[in-house]
């Protein structure tokens, strides 16, 4: 009883650092003036592995430091296939939107969007919007891509998962067959997504073609002809495989 007591008042004396293995100047003083010298090793061991756990990543963490760039061509690609408008318009999938494909609301718009939209925006405020709006599609491409990727794949998948989703993109078979290394039926599964609110969009024909060019850029598109057992059938951007 008189050791617990003990322990438990020189363990309050101890920073809680020290107690995870991380001992700072003040443990010197603390175990001179609050503990026996003989023992002072297994006593400090004790304090040290007592409810201590490893520290835990918090969900969403950026994966070993910074989110990775996308380079000058990428950044291009995304704002001239989204293309500027200073007003609340509807996209593709009937998401009111804004600037450079900025989802406002995931419903068409209907007058109840934030004040600061109805009055429009301008070209600066739309770029930041969209630099912050690609930190979430970096982060998915980042964390769900296994393999090392070029600068124009990078960019290429970090424009396509702007476009579809997040969770469209970890759950495609475009990822899979880029984590196998399979790049010759990459651009068939770019091609598929081209379908939205239930209908196939030109526009959305080109920009996966512009993603695939700048997927290979520097290389020659692979002309692979699809085997037996792959599924080429088209996707609907809003609801994905």
């Amino acid at each position: 009883m008189l050791h617990n007591m003990r322990t438990a008042a020189v363990t309050a004396g101890v920073p809680k650092r020290a107690r995870c293995g991380r001992f700072p100047h003040s443990v010197g003083a603390v175990l001179k003036n609050g503990a026996t010298v003989i023992g002072a090793v297994a006593f400090l061991a004790t304090i040290c592995l007592a409810g201590c756990k490893p520290a835990e990543k918090s969900p969403g963490s950026k994966p070993g430091g910074p989110l990775r760039v996308v380079y000058e061509k990428g950044l291009k690609l995304t704002k001239e296939v989204e293309g500027f408008r200073g007003s609340l318009y509807n996209d593709a999938a009937r998401n009111c939107s804004i600037g450079y494909g900025h989802k406002v609301k995931k419903n068409p718009c209907d007058g109840s969007e934030p004040p600061e939209f109805h009055r429009g925006i301008t070209e600066p405020k739309a770029a930041a919007l969209l630099t912050q709006d690609m930190e979430a599609a970096r982060l998915s491409v980042m964390t769900g891509a296994s393999v090392k990727l070029s600068d124009g794949q990078y960019a290429a998948l970090c424009d396509f998962t702007y476009n579809v989703g997040a969770g469209n993109f970890k759950g495609s078979t475009l990822l899979k067959l880029v984590n196998q290394g399979d790049f010759d039926k990459v651009p068939a599964q770019f091609r598929r997504w081209v379908v939205a609110s239930g209908r196939e969009v030109d526009g959305l024909r080109a920009r996966r073609e512009r993603e695939i060019e700048l997927f290979f850029d520097g290389m020659a598109i692979p002309r692979a002809a699809p085997s037996p057992d792959e599924d080429l059938s088209p996707i609907d951007i809003g609801k994905g495989e």
